[in-house]
């Protein structure tokens, strides 16, 4: 990881952008907090600061100047719920590919006064009920929301939907909920349960790794062996069958 420091800044690519506005190129340098931003001396109307590994949206100083925040993939799942104090003038927020998860966690973009183009694409907030209505709900001024332009049919929607407080209180449980389900439903898709092998099938592993031709196959075994696994193929002798019965040596291995 890469500390923002104010040398990082300003040894990094500034320019002026297609539509003539000066941008500081921040990106790809993996850096896991913003910090030392009075450093930009509030010259810059774009700040680029996509492809780092950026967790919380703060720390900003008072950038006057500064229109067009862009932050994609990076991790945000917390942003500054006084954001807008430190931005008054941002009209642009690019955060798309971030963590962001439940609809209550962009209430602080409402502190954005002049906020009018926000992009959340790609971030699992996008998949909850009647995401796009609360945020046109929340922020009054925005006017494209993933590059989609917001309708008066929307707010006209938005503002039916969230006519009271319990109704908004309401639909932030519901997207809580949710997001609970998912996670528990991830957690047991990655935890499966492992059944241990039994000690007829160990013994098996072993006299197959004896018996293998190739090196390959002394390598699968031996692995199948270390991590408690069965591998497929593996033929176990019944020792009801009477195959080992102290007459010869049993014949274990595997089956193509």
């Amino acid at each position: 990881m890469v500390k923002l420091t104010a040398d990082l800044i300003w040894n990094s690519p500034h320019f002026f952008n297609a539509i003539k506005e000066r941008e500081l190129e921040l990106r790809g340098n993996k850096i896991p907090v913003i910090e030392n931003l009075g450093a930009t001396e509030d010259q810059f109307d774009t700040i680029d600061l996509s492809d780092n590994e950026i967790v919380k949206l703060e720390n900003f100083p008072l950038l006057n100047r500064l229109g067009t925040l862009i932050v994609n993939s990076n991790r945000i799942t917390r942003i500054n719920p006084n954001i807008g104090e430190f931005l008054p003038k941002l009209h642009t927020l690019v955060l798309t590919n971030n963590r962001l998860v439940n609809l209550v966690e962009i209430d602080p973009l409402a502190s954005i006064p002049k906020l009018q183009y926000l992009s959340l694409l790609d971030n699992n907030i996008t998949k909850k009920p009647n995401y796009r209505l609360y945020v046109i709900h929340k922020l009054k001024s925005l006017r494209v929301l993933d590059f989609i332009k917001v309708k008066a049919k929307e707010r006209a929607e938005a503002a039916a939907l969230f006519s009271s407080k319990e109704a908004e209180e309401e639909v932030k449980k519901v997207s809580q909920e949710v997001a609970q389900k998912v996670s528990d439903t991830t957690e047991d898709a990655e935890a499966p349960k492992v059944v241990a092998p039994t000690q007829e099938q160990i013994l098996a592993i072993k006299a197959a790794i004896i018996n293998s031709q190739t090196i390959e196959e002394i390598a699968r075994l031996e692995q199948a062996l270390k991590f408690g696994q069965v591998p497929a193929g593996l033929v176990v002798p019944d020792p009801a069958s009477g195959v080992n019965d102290g007459s010869g040596p049993m014949e274990v291995g595997l089956s193509y």
